[in-house]
């Protein structure tokens, strides 16, 4: 059975990530695995070793009750029942143990809360956003507090016609239809005078070439600012959900941290972020 995984640090953030999560486990039929990485301090010296020992029983034991608790707390009671595990575990890097536990379990998506709105930007520039975004095997969901439907229905994929993203929009259209959501592949034109809608067409009919799914349509905004049009393209249309491919060297968050724009970044974090990772495509 294929499993999303979650992983939350307890914080108020992840108590709508975790309902996200679920929601998006029961829809798509998969297992809900709930992480939570932690680490102990170094001991060094052979005196601490029976000592360390025993506190790695005992805090995993801990970790462990922790972790079911904040579960039943905001899912229910009945774990197994709901196609719900739990596991908590010591890793140094919190980033590098929820790669690990993705790919032993070959996620089908990784689910994870964002900040407050005002720290936006310090989350998505913070080591475990950025490696798993980066790295991770499959789909990145980032969750904000303030996002309120979890009844998803329509998702915005913001393009820029790269042969990657007919995959991605490949693998968003499976997780669309078990939602009976709409899709709106967008691409704003830098260039107001440029061929933006000629590419879209023609990237229009190599999506259609490889994806099936019919509820999908094409728009092409033309603006000098990418990201203060698309802010707005989502606000006025109501979207549930923005997707994007992230690339190497190049992605759409990079362009975005490379620029002080906090307020036009604080758009995305009202509403679920999904991004693909190009070198899963």
């Amino acid at each position: 059975m294929k499993t999303i995984l979650f992983a939350t640090d307890y914080s108020k953030n992840a108590i709508t990530a975790i309902k996200y999560a679920y929601e998006l486990s029961s829809k798509l039929g998969a297992n809900l695995l709930v992480i939570h990485v932690y680490n102990l301090p170094l001991m060094l010296g052979l005196e601490f070793d029976i000592f360390y020992d025993a506190l790695e029983k005992t805090t995993l034991k801990e970790n462990n009750a922790k972790l079911k608790r904040f579960c039943k707390r905001h899912l229910g009671k009945d774990l197994t029942g709901m196609n719900v595990k739990t596991e908590a575990f010591e890793n140094l890097s919190i980033s590098q143990g929820i790669l690990a536990k993705a790919n032993e379990h070959k996620a089908l998506m990784i689910v994870i809360g964002m900040k407050k709105e005002s720290a936006i930007k310090e989350l998505f520039m913070g080591d475990t956003s950025m490696t798993l975004i980066e790295k991770a095997p499959c789909p990145v969901l980032l969750v904000p507090q303030s996002a309120s439907d979890k009844n998803l229905k329509s998702f915005v994929y913001a393009t820029d016609f790269e042969q990657e993203d007919i995959g991605a929009i490949n693998k968003l259209s499976q997780i669309a239809k078990k939602f009976d959501a709409k899709i709106t592949v967008v691409h704003i034109d830098t260039n107001i005078n440029g061929d933006g809608s000629i590419k879209m067409e023609w990237f229009k009919e190599m999506v259609e070439q490889k994806v099936t799914y019919k509820k999908m349509k094409y728009k092409v905004l033309h603006s000098e600012e990418i990201f203060g049009t698309l802010k707005i393209y989502l606000d006025s249309n109501n979207a549930d959900l923005v997707a994007m491919l992230e690339r190497e060297k190049s992605g759409f968050l990079k362009k975005l941290f490379q620029r002080d724009m906090v307020k036009e970044m604080e758009s995305f974090g009202k509403i679920p972020l999904l991004s693909f990772n190009e070198a899963n495509y």
